[in-house]
């Protein structure tokens, strides 16, 4: 069953907060709609679960417009970013809690809270309350009890930005892996973009009200479609013309007018083509991050491997992994 967006269009007075925007999500897929804060996302996310209505277009599910059918009869789970869980209830209450509204039998609420909280890796926490939870074990058992009622659609609303980095790192490939051992089709939106690449199957990048690139996940980081998506996605610098043609040649690739370049996409190299001199030099678990001006270039970002003894003023020769750019199509702003 799919899920379509067409010419969705959501106003307020006469600011368009969702602007246009056709999407669609596959069963079983994960959709992550990326963007920065005010960018209409979340009233894209409301208006799918319909708590915001439509000024114009349509939203169906599996080919049936759903205009006029109100929330709860929609089969979507919602999950926000605060969990949002019942502090007085257990953990297997609130798994239990939309289920027990249904009237469904307590041996089938039983099995299946159980069921669940085996699947979110909390087996053995039913008689705990939220308040004795770290952050990740509370949105573990807020998922949990979104999918208790085996929702059509399950939708998420940043559900790891209140999270430190570390567990959200981990917590996000956990989520991933239990959304799809579950089979669920999942709409995410969220501004962060390591958390949509590692949660999601499918990316859509949205500013202000329009979507303006969508595909798969490595389609849209090989080749963003402008030099504001490039640098949304985590790419660190644009560089045009004459010094985008430096690295290009320099990675065996033909020139263009822009490239994109990662932090790490020059990597200090003694056989590297191209020669800079260190501007800044600052230690990382990881590796050296460098601050260089490059010949032909100008100033850049560049990396060494760890142990590298790097100062202001050193000469170094940097290689071009092709892996960590992507080359920009000239657009109206170029």
């Amino acid at each position: 069953m799919t899920l379509a967006l067409t010419d969705v269009t959501v106003r307020y007075g006469d600011t368009a907060a969702v602007d246009d925007v056709s999407l669609e999500l596959e069963p079983g897929q994960v959709l992550a709609v990326l963007g920065p804060s005010g960018c209409g996302k979340s009233t894209l996310l409301r208006a799918v679960a319909g708590l915001e209505p439509l000024s114009a277009g349509a939203i169906a599910w599996d080919g049936a417009d759903l205009a006029g059918v109100p929330t709860h009869k929609r089969g979507f789970a919602l999950m926000f970013q605060d969990g949002q869980l019942f502090g007085h209830l257990s953990v297997a209450r609130n798994v239990a809690y939309a289920l027990r509204i249904r009237r469904t039998p307590s041996a089938r609420v039983a099995a299946r809270v159980r069921e669940l909280l085996a699947l979110v890796g909390l087996r053995g926490y039913g008689d705990r309350l939220p308040g004795t939870l770290s952050g990740g074990e509370r949105q573990r058992v807020a998922l949990a009890r979104a999918l208790a009622v085996e929702p059509r659609l399950i939708l998420l609303d940043e559900p790891l930005s209140a999270l430190d980095a570390t567990l959200r790192e981990r917590l996000a490939g956990d989520l991933r892996s239990i959304l799809h051992d579950a089979g669920t089709t999942a709409l995410l939106v969220t501004h962060d973009h390591e958390e949509a690449f590692a949660l999601a199957d499918r990316l859509a990048v949205m500013r202000a009200g329009r979507v303006v690139q969508a595909g798969a996940i490595d389609e849209v980081w090989r080749e963003p479609v402008d030099e504001d998506t490039a640098l949304f996605l985590g790419y660190a610098r644009v560089l045009r013309e004459d010094a985008a043609a430096r690295v290009l040649s320099a990675a065996g690739l033909p020139p263009a007018y822009a490239v994109a370049l990662r932090r790490s996409a020059l990597v200090v190299d003694p056989a590297g083509a191209v020669r800079a001199t260190v501007e800044s030099a600052r230690v990382t678990p990881e590796q050296v991050r460098l601050v260089v001006v490059a010949d032909g270039i100008g100033e850049v970002d560049a990396v060494a491997p760890l142990g590298s003894r790097l100062s202001p003023g050193d000469a170094v020769a940097l290689h071009v992994d092709v892996t960590r750019l992507a080359v920009l199509p000239i657009t109206a702003e170029g």
